[in-house]
């Protein structure tokens, strides 16, 4: 089940990112020198949750326990989450195909995201989804300051 995030669901968004990024961003982010950033990610989701007008959240869940989330806002594909025992269990698929319908609603003919790029994992997935890269770099804003890229995919009506 894919729900509309609730102003208290912080601290679950917070579970779900930290468990997938440090499992996910391991070789990024070793967690002996670069600690995941619990202080920042819960404030960041305060502010989402705190004006769902601009970025919208969602969390999936499987027998009531929390899974997996996605956000959207300005024609992006913001953030995809899904706790490591749930991957490759068809989650993830879910969110993405429902946040690129909830663009859909918002009236994008493209999508857009960033990912890592050395996150080869979240790359695959979104290349095998119709994903493709744009040429856009940015320089993430945690050490130790590695580079997102961009893709970009058209979303048929």
């Amino acid at each position: 089940m894919i729900r509309r995030a609730r102003p208290d669901d912080a601290e679950p968004l917070l579970r779900i990112q930290r468990s997938a990024a440090v499992s996910a961003f391991a070789h990024i982010f070793p967690q002996d020198e670069y600690p995941f950033p619990d202080d920042a990610v819960r404030a960041a989701w305060e502010r989402v949750l705190a004006d769902p007008e601009k970025i919208e959240a969602y969390v999936a869940e499987q027998d009531g326990v929390a899974v997996g989330s996605v956000s959207i806002g300005g024609g992006f594909l913001r953030t995809l989450y899904v706790v490591p025992e749930k991957q490759r269990s068809g989650v993830g698929s879910a969110l993405h195909d429902h946040a690129l319908k909830r663009l859909r609603a918002h009236g994008a003919t493209e999508a857009k995201l960033w990912t890592l790029e050395d996150n080869d994992v979240a790359r695959r997935f979104y290349e095998r989804r119709g994903w493709a890269l744009n040429g856009e770099t940015r320089v993430v804003e945690f050490p130790p300051y590695p580079l997102d890229v961009g893709y970009s995919r058209p979303i048929s009506g």
